[in-house]
């Protein structure tokens, strides 16, 4: 049994160069499935045991989602303000 899609792909047909889309549910032939690299376009077999897993994919954060980053941490010593300029003093010609 081969592995089946979690998503959608357009992919080129190795032999006839035919572009061709593939449905999330899909099964296809070995040849076609070669030319599919991502691996997100795959469902999961089975439940990976940690042992299974790469270190890469154990030290991603499934909170934040793809593209954006942690806020950034608030400042533990309060900033200072800025020094004070002095005014300039009005020329009095009276």
């Amino acid at each position: 049994m081969g592995r089946r899609l979690a998503a959608a792909v357009h992919v080129q047909h190795p032999k006839s160069r035919e572009w061709i889309v593939l449905e999330p549910g899909d099964e296809p032939d070995e040849d076609v499935a070669a030319e599919i690299t991502n691996p997100d376009a795959w469902e999961d077999d089975e439940p990976s045991s940690p042992e299974e897993s790469s270190p890469e994919e154990s030290e991603l954060d499934e909170s934040q989602p793809f593209g954006f980053a942690a806020p950034p941490e608030a400042e533990t010593e309060p900033a200072q303000s800025a020094p004070r300029r002095r005014r300039k003093t009005a020329d009095s010609d009276a």
